[in-house]
């Protein structure tokens, strides 16, 4: 059931946007991703600043349309996002100069997009987002997307790709090489960079521990 008042400080504006908020029924991009990147970014807003309204409505409405990992269309992802979020806020009568500062950051969150954030709420929603990408929730999440497209957990012969090209399309693991391991220091805000060296150290931590074990 959802509640509005885990939003705090803006649970009119959740109230009115989490209707719109998901697509489809991928669990890693569901109602608990938005809720934990909204604390995410909350907690960043508060000791970096920005226009809280427009960050919580870029944080609301950044995943309003699903594109699946393996979708040719992945990369188009955050734009197709950003104008439906406009479309929403239009209709709900916001300014057109907030209208493009929430556009804007929901098109610059996404690592598939490859736009720089341009605002300071734009890197606040990409450095939450992405926050929610490492440290344990981060591992579980890679787990569910890789069982949900049908990969493997890893090579049984060869987990550390020692001998091999790294695969994460394959091979659950390979995904904290080709990618998780590289997010820490890409984030845009002290804050998220304080926030993602301790959740880096968690995953690099779980995945000595996982290789320990096979």
């Amino acid at each position: 059931m959802f509640k509005a008042e885990a939003f705090s400080s803006h649970e009119s504006l959740a109230a009115e946007l989490i209707p719109h908020a998901t697509e489809g029924d991928d669990g890693s991009h569901d109602l608990a991703h938005i809720l934990r990147v909204f604390r995410n970014a909350m907690r960043i807003h508060a000791a970096e600043g920005g226009k809280g309204h427009v960050l919580a409505a870029a944080v609301l409405l950044h995943d309003c349309v699903a594109v699946e990992k393996n979708s040719p269309l992945r990369a188009q992802a955050s734009a197709l996002a950003a104008d439906k979020a406009s479309r929403i806020l239009r209709e709900l009568g916001w300014s057109d100069d907030d209208i493009a500062d929430v556009a804007h950051a929901v098109t610059a969150h996404s690592f598939s997009a490859n736009v720089p954030p341009e605002t300071l709420e734009a890197k606040i929603l990409q450095d939450a987002d992405r926050l929610d990408a490492i440290g344990m929730v981060g591992a579980a999440r890679c787990f569910y997307i890789a069982g949900r497209l049908g990969s493997g957990l890893y090579d049984p012969f060869d987990p550390a790709a020692g001998d091999r090209p790294l695969d994460d399309k394959r091979y659950a693991i390979d995904h904290f090489q080709t990618k998780l391991f590289k997010l820490a220091d890409g984030f845009q805000t002290r804050t998220g960079r304080e926030l993602a060296a301790a959740r880096d150290r968690s995953l690099r931590d779980f995945l000595a521990a996982f290789m320990d074990e096979i």
